[in-house]
């Protein structure tokens, strides 16, 4: 009788806390059928088993913390029941097995669903997870937002123990700090910055967006066009390190920073070199909303290979950031001001920005990661330079 283990779900989440069960013992399950609606620290998941056959012990009650690598559920094998040719997919990736598997998903979800008593989720999993942290019960807050919902900071007000005058205390936001810590610990980073003059880089993006404003180009999204185009040329920067060697892959899967009520998310658009201009800041904005609302699936926040930032909007004018671990590099771009700028031996003003980028040293040198850095800026101080190479 195989046991299904909760799986890896990303971002260096260690546990999960159950939330319903979307099946019972004795029910038949199918190859990728979704049975326990699982919470993390960053989203709410629905978990679907890798096999086939008949449920016999189910190993977590909603509400409780499972490890990862813990046993969720157990399935003993029905003889006849695994579909010819279906097999199931990386289940820590993804989730998936072939297209007409996932369009039968819907069917099999009506038919072994649960009926849920009361609402499943009504708070997010951070907020959740301060509280428990706190050894907070959140039936002592009021909420202030939406209809008495309770947010992050009404919890932290509730946690906020004054320790001496002027000070108050909040629980660590854990899973981000072990992620920045490890990266810090084990890459090397050196980071090169330039000025750029980004007043056609926002001509361009006027333009585009006054063409088809129904399909809107975002700053961030017109960036990392340039910057895929400059990974073609300095692929070194969109790898990993494993052991002794460097693995560089031939796709570019690009993660993006995102701020959230539950902190800060890196989504990531698979393969985006294939995707044209609009195409990518489309899938920039719909995983950013999913982000917000709590509604990423595993795989949009794993396996990123590349990461881009904006810090502007946080009016900023540039950022030492930490690189996103396993990756090896990652590129900002900071507010946009009017500055004083030279053109043609003329002083005028500008519109005028910085692009950072943090690099690590054991992947490449000074001259690789300056070479990408101004291959991307002379694409937004001159648009018409990335025609050649798109």
């Amino acid at each position: 009788m195989p046991d299904f283990r909760l799986p890896d779900l990303g971002e260096g989440l260690t546990e999960a806390e159950v939330l319903s069960w979307m099946v019972r013992v004795g029910d038949t399950v199918r190859v990728d059928q979704p049975v326990v609606e699982v919470e993390t620290a960053k989203a709410s998941v629905e978990v679907p088993v890798p096999f086939a056959g008949t449920v016999t012990a189910l190993h977590a009650a909603p509400g409780t913390m499972v490890r990862v690598g813990a046993p969720l559920i157990t399935v003993t094998p029905v003889e006849g029941l695994q579909e010819p040719g279906v097999v199931s997919g990386n289940v820590l990736i993804g989730y998936g097995t072939t297209t007409e598997t996932r369009r039968r998903r819907g069917s099999r979800r009506a038919a072994a669903a649960v009926p849920r008593r009361g609402p499943v989720r009504v708070i997010s999993p951070l907020v959740r997870r301060l509280a428990r942290d706190g050894g907070l019960d959140l039936n002592t807050v009021a909420g202030t937002g939406p209809e008495g919902l309770i947010r992050r900071a009404d919890v932290e007000q509730a946690l906020a123990r004054p320790v001496a005058a002027g000070e108050r205390r909040v629980a660590l936001r854990k899973t981000a700090a072990e992620k920045l810590s490890r990266s810090r610990r084990e890459i090397p980073e050196a980071t090169v910055w330039v000025d750029v003059d980004a007043t056609e880089f926002l001509a361009a993006r006027a333009v585009l967006n006054a063409r088809d404003p129904e399909r809107p180009v975002s700053l961030l999204g017109l960036l990392s066009r340039f910057a895929l185009l400059g990974l073609q040329r300095h692929p070194e920067l969109n790898a990993r390190v494993e052991r002794d060697e460097i693995v560089i892959p031939q796709h570019v899967h690009l993660g993006f920073a995102a701020q959230t009520e539950r902190g800060l998310v890196v989504p990531v658009v698979r393969d985006a070199h294939r995707l044209a201009t609009r195409a990518l800041s489309a899938a920039m904005a719909g995983r950013t909303r999913a982000a917000r609302e709590g509604t990423l699936a595993p795989a949009d926040l794993t396996g990123g290979t590349f990461t881009v930032n904006n810090y502007g909007v946080f009016g900023v004018d540039g950022s030492a950031a930490i690189i996103n671990h396993p990756e090896v590099a990652i590129l900002g771009i900071g507010r946009i001001i009017d500055r004083p700028w030279v053109v043609d031996g003329q002083l005028t003003v500008r519109k005028v920005s910085q692009l950072t980028l943090a690099f690590d040293h054991r992947v490449c040198d000074g001259g690789a990661a300056g070479g990408f850095l101004r291959y991307v800026a002379d694409c937004v101080e001159s648009p018409l330079t990335a025609l050649g190479d798109l």
